[in-house]
């Protein structure tokens, strides 16, 4: 079972797959700010997981 489907209808405009990446980057900015390292640990890698599967390993549809 996968966290996320890349290929659900939401994710098919660039724009969200990119807004639903960049925002667990700015909370972990904000926790590191806020001096909360294991906070922002965890939330840059929710963000890094999301980066993998939304932009990096995406493929759109058709293409294969």
């Amino acid at each position: 079972m996968r966290l996320i489907d890349p290929s659900h209808p939401f994710f098919r405009p660039a724009w969200r797959r990119y807004l639903v990446v960049a925002a667990p980057f700015a909370w972990a900015g904000v926790e590191w700010s806020a001096g909360n390292t294991v906070w922002a640990y965890l939330f840059a890698a929710i963000g890094g997981y999301l980066a993998w599967n939304l932009v990096i390993a995406h493929r759109p549809e058709g293409e294969d």
